[in-house]
């Protein structure tokens, strides 16, 4: 900025996974908008989109080629003009909860979260809870031991349960609480906050009370154990997805028979 104080007005907070738990600081400029007299007259941006350009036309991928001409567009297409909550792609296995929350513009999310746009508090609250998160031990990746959430594996499959409008009403106050209760705490990162050597009994009891509110939405009895809860879960989605199993068979059928009667 001492160098290039116009830049100021391009500059947005570039927000990854280490970002987002860690509070680490970065920027990225986004020039989209920026008009040629005003790249003109910033010498160092106009250097670093020189850059760019260059270390774009030495890549073998090619979707990084065919933006090597444009330095101001970005791979990350995602930049949402609204707030949005954020997931991070790799969490601690040592977390007893994802440590997920919002953020917004002029915020732009690196490929290292996902993002979910038209979020709710409910949406929050479901996501933050032990069942999806029993739900993630099992169906999520890893990275060395680290939880690694993926949309097609984890979100897309994940038995959301059914609730009315009240249930909806209660779960967004508890998932609200949670949010208060990291409120208390200013400065905190969420990586602090979810140490479970630091978390705070605030915030354990928010989550406390969110995951009972969450449990009986699955069943009116408790879980004694997460494993109880995969299990709910697998059960779950064995009979919400019998149905579209079902609809695949006669088509693979179909295939199978064709590529019988082609060997013949």
């Amino acid at each position: 900025m001492r160098a290039e104080p116009k830049a100021d007005a391009f500059l947005h907070p570039f927000i990854g996974t280490d970002e987002f738990l860690y509070g680490l600081k970065r920027w990225i400029l986004n020039l989209k908008s920026a008009t040629p007299n005003e790249l003109a007259g910033m010498p160092h941006v106009k250097a670093r989109m020189r850059a760019v350009r260059q270390f774009r036309h030495k890549s073998k991928r090619l979707s990084t080629l065919d933006i090597a001409n444009y330095p101001e567009r970005y791979n990350v297409t995602v930049i949402p003009d609204r707030p949005f909550v954020v997931i991070p792609k790799v969490s601690s296995e040592r977390r007893e909860y994802l440590p997920i929350g919002w953020l917004a513009p002029p915020v732009i999310p690196s490929d290292l979260v996902f993002v979910l746009l038209d979020a709710t508090l409910w949406h929050f609250g479901i996501l933050t809870s032990a069942m999806h998160m029993a739900w993630l031990r099992q169906i999520g990746g890893r990275l060395k031991s680290d939880y690694r959430y993926s949309i097609s594996l984890v979100y897309n499959t994940f038995p959301w349960p059914e609730a009315d409008e009240r249930e909806r009403r209660r779960i967004e106050a508890l998932a609200q609480a949670v949010i208060d209760a990291r409120a208390q705490f200013p400065g905190a990162t969420l990586a602090a906050l979810y140490d479970p050597d630091l978390m705070k009994s605030a915030l354990r009891r928010a989550h406390a009370a969110l995951d009972r509110a969450v449990d009986r939405l699955y069943r009116p009895a408790p879980f004694a154990s997460e494993r109880e809860r995969a299990e709910h879960l697998f059960a779950l989605y064995e009979r919400q997805s019998a149905p579209a199993l079902a609809a695949m068979q006669p088509a693979a059928k179909k295939r199978k028979s064709a590529a019988a009667r082609q060997s013949f």
